[in-house]
């Protein structure tokens, strides 16, 4: 940046960015969460990479007992209960399952992460709201539109809080952008977003289909969704390269930018979804997901746009994933990793960083695959959660603005597979004047799942 801009550097700003951002948000009352004298009573679904990563994050900041663990993979499990019991106050190593309905039948408990593949989401959230907790869920909620409904419809019924890990709300950096120059007026009128992912994150190998190690329930790890020939362990990106599991970058990413834009500028559901993509460049492997894809959000004089590439460099080095809020007096820029805002004419350039809190949390220097950038922003999230669980209030990323954001990329996915633009007629849950388009919101499932559907809560 130029001498004149205004730095606020992450050491002067905060030297912890969870406590600082409770004082703000929760006051001393986010303090009394921390400190909470009974422990919570915890499982977690999936116990590979982010759901561990999230489950010790809610370790953190609060009084938890975690109770059980499951996976379909023993050696998650068992590496995760390890850690878990150096980690909780109790130092007692949970139990663990391979599945989770016997979890949620034996365990009685009040708190349940989900951190399994995107084609799990959904049933396993709605039967942890059936056995009478509340879910913190990975984005996104689900892989069709017709199950992000039923899990709203199934929170509602139960009276359950369910957080999505659509964290970047409580990113404190991003939180200070909102505050401070989107809500004040900074930016005046802002017709024109963009957003990008250019990240080489499209795993694309050709594995010959093997036998199935003993320490993983293949079976069960596919559940509802179609059973590919197994060529490797599934875990990490290799599962995302799949439609059959996911909606690939557009789900996966554009679903973090688009939510927080939509957070930002206080948007509902688009107006009308369009997109184009495909395989354009990286053919020679088994993935099926898009490697160039474009999307338009359309809202009333207003237009988001998305563009991701798996391939090629970036279109800005500095924001190579990130969101660009376009206004008459000027530009903010936002990732995961900082903020700009360069004014139109007069006035200062502000900058600020991601906060760490290295220091604070010691532990997250030795965590497997940590996303040092996201702890802070998870450990407020899992503050807010609590918070929501309480009060008996809805969190900051509550399961409806989820499913808005999860569908709003699902259904870009179906305009670029049908090649025409898509308007989304929540009130009936048709695509408007299509009945091709209304068949795709609800993915058949493999026999003996069964697909849920809003109708099942009312």
């Amino acid at each position: 940046m130029e001498s004149k801009t205004f730095n606020i550097n992450r050491r002067n700003f905060l030297k912890g960015a969870t406590a600082a951002a409770v004082l703000s948000s929760l006051g001393t009352y986010g303090f009394e969460l921390m400190h909470r004298d009974k422990p919570w009573r915890v499982g977690l679904i999936g116990a590979g990479w982010y759901g561990s990563s999230d489950l010790y994050k809610l370790i953190q900041v609060t009084n938890v007992e975690v109770i059980a663990i499951c996976d379909v993979d023993s050696n998650f499990t068992e590496d995760t209960a390890n850690l878990v019991a150096q980690r909780q106050r109790s130092g007692k190593k949970p139990k663990k399952y391979s599945d989770y309905r016997e979890m949620l039948a034996n365990e009685g408990l009040e708190i349940v992460l989900i951190g399994s593949p995107d084609h799990w989401h959904a049933l396993q959230c709605i039967d942890a709201l059936k056995a009478g907790a509340h879910v913190y869920v990975q984005k996104p909620i689900s892989v069709d539109v017709m199950e992000g409904e039923a899990m709203v419809a199934a929170a509602r019924k139960y009276n359950r809080v369910v957080q999505v890990g659509t964290q970047r709300k409580s990113t404190p950096h991003l939180i200070h952008a909102k505050k401070n120059i989107v809500d004040t007026g900074m930016l005046g009128k802002i017709s024109h977003v963009e957003m990008c992912c250019y990240f080489h994150m499209r795993a694309n190998g050709n594995p010959p289909v093997q036998e199935v190690p003993d320490f993983l329930d293949y079976e069960m790890w596919t559940g509802p969704a179609p059973l590919r020939p197994y060529d490797g362990l599934p875990h990490k990106r290799w599962w995302r390269t799949f439609r059959e599991y996911g909606n690939g970058i557009m789900g996966d990413m554009c679903v973090h930018m688009l939510d927080t834009v939509r957070w930002m500028l206080a948007l509902d559901w688009p107006n009308r979804i369009t997109s184009a993509g495909g395989i354009y460049v990286q053919k020679q492997g088994k993935s099926n997901i898009a490697d160039t894809q474009s999307a338009i959000f359309e809202y009333d004089d207003l237009n988001c746009i998305w563009q991701h590439r798996s391939w090629g460099t970036p279109d800005d080095p500095e924001y190579p994933w990130a969101f660009k809020l376009f206004g008459e007096k000027g530009t903010l820029t936002g990732s995961t990793m900082q903020y700009d805002f360069v004014p139109y004419g007069d006035g200062k350039p502000l900058h600020m960083d991601v906060v760490y809190e290295k220091e604070k949390y010691p532990e997250d220097l030795t965590e497997k695959n940590i996303e040092l950038n996201a702890a802070p922003a998870t450990r407020l999230h899992m503050l807010d959660f609590l918070a929501a669980i309480d009060k008996g209030t809805k969190p900051v990323s509550d399961i409806l603005d989820g499913h808005i954001s999860t569908a709003s990329c699902i259904l870009a996915n179906m305009s670029m597979d049908l090649k025409r633009p898509l308007v989304y007629d929540r009130e009936n849950l048709v695509v408007v004047d299509d009945i091709e388009a209304t068949k795709l919101l609800q993915r058949p499932y493999r026999s003996p799942y069964e697909h849920p559907h809003p109708s099942q809560f009312m």
